[in-house]
């Protein structure tokens, strides 16, 4: 008896497998795009001749992937990409211990440098206003720590848009919740005022650098924001 119930199980699963790349192949095949409606769960079941439960499932699965939209009372919707979903994996991974927060700096720092060079040559006189008026906004926060974090987080996800690649965007993104768990580590290490308004000097020079659509300046600046993070947070005794 318990060998079917496995058995039973083993099957639905795969069921939800094989709706989940129906559904998939369907917004392909129909070129939807975000905030596209989709189907009905009956008439995905339907078309992919699973049950209702197995269609209703592949939706869960999917919007729990950041790929459709699905709330109580509406119709389904094709997401917009985000960083959700990876930034899940990616704190998961580090709170198992299989990535450490030294190790993500590492990768960090390798993709911003380059997000802030493309930034420098790509960006809009739109965001090039943003990102310094984001660097006064944390020199005027600095008796508010967590302000100044989500200036700070907000500050490299507006680089990353303004590289022109979309991927950078996600992907930068995707760090937000490691750095929401690690920056006031940092900030309290920077004890004093002084070093506190260095660290915001030194995003003053990489927004100056990014609109001055200087890539050289912007990328030394940010390696050089990045060197001091590290090392800030090794003294912490963070690895």
């Amino acid at each position: 008896m318990e060998k079917a119930i496995v058995q039973d199980d083993d099957n639905e699963t795969g069921l939800v497998e094989r709706a989940i790349a129906g559904i998939r192949d369907y917004i392909r095949e129909n070129q939807l795009r975000p905030g596209s409606p989709m189907p009905s769960e009956t008439s995905i079941a339907a078309q992919l001749k699973v049950s209702r439960t197995v269609a209703r499932e592949a939706f869960r699965a999917l919007a729990a992937l950041g790929i459709i939209e699905v709330s109580t009372g509406r119709r389904a919707r094709v997401a917009a990409p985000d960083a959700a979903p990876l930034s899940m994996i990616l704190d998961h991974t580090v709170n198992m211990k299989q990535l450490t927060i030294q190790q993500v700096l590492d990768v960090r720092r390798t993709l911003e440098l380059r997000t802030a060079s493309l930034a420098a040559l790509r960006r809009t006189e739109i965001q090039a206003q943003e990102l310094l008026s984001t660097v006064e906004q944390m020199f005027r926060s600095l008796e508010t720590p967590t302000t100044i974090m989500e200036l700070d987080i907000r500050f490299h996800e507006l680089i990353a848009q303004a590289s022109g690649n979309s991927l950078y965007g996600i992907i930068i993104g995707s760090f937000r919740v490691v750095t929401q768990q690690t920056w006031h580590i940092g900030w309290h290490s920077r004890a004093t005022l002084e070093n506190r308004t260095e660290n915001i000097r030194c995003h003053h020079r990489i927004a100056e650098a990014i609109n001055d659509r200087s890539p050289e300046r912007a990328q030394a600046a940010m390696s050089e924001h990045f060197d001091s993070a590290i090392n800030v947070l090794l003294r912490a005794g963070i690895n």
